[in-house]
């Protein structure tokens, strides 16, 4: 098993103004039965845990089209996992991000509550709107893995 690194700085600040931790942020605690409601249901678990070898792309795919990748990425966070894919993030995305989320910078930051919400440091709005799909290409993705 390899042993994971420690996040580099240039990783942490690219977490800091990724959408997905601050939609983490806004929606974390929101909806305690989210697990019932993601799109992950639909398909094999083992396409969240791939080998070290191998592409998460499938799963990483899957989640940009999923209604509750904020609340399941806030999840693991909160619970430190850092094994799979949770919330369209990889365990070495996720890393980078945890060091952001336990430092309390998001908790400094009232503007990121919402939609249009500012990057802490940044000018811009982020946009919180999903990524489209269309089925096919899920499926696509998510048998090739």
């Amino acid at each position: 098993m390899t042993r994971a690194r420690t996040p580099r700085p240039h990783e942490v600040d690219e977490a800091r103004r990724d959408d997905r931790l601050l939609r983490a942020f806004r929606d974390r605690g929101r909806d305690p039965g989210w697990r019932t409601r993601g799109l992950c249901q639909t398909v094999d678990p083992e396409t969240f845990f791939p080998a070290p070898s191998e592409s998460a792309e499938a799963a990483v795919a899957l989640c940009r089209t999923c209604p509750v990748r904020g609340s399941c990425l806030a999840w693991a966070l909160e619970a430190g996992d850092l094994h799979g894919v949770w919330g369209g993030t990889t365990a070495r995305e996720r890393r980078a991000m945890a060091v952001v989320w336990r430092s309390g910078e998001l908790d400094q930051a009232p503007q990121v509550a919402g939609a249009g919400a500012r990057v802490p440091g940044q000018g811009g709005p982020v946009d919180s709107s999903p990524p489209s799909m269309d089925r096919r290409e899920l499926l696509r993705l998510v048998n090739a893995g």
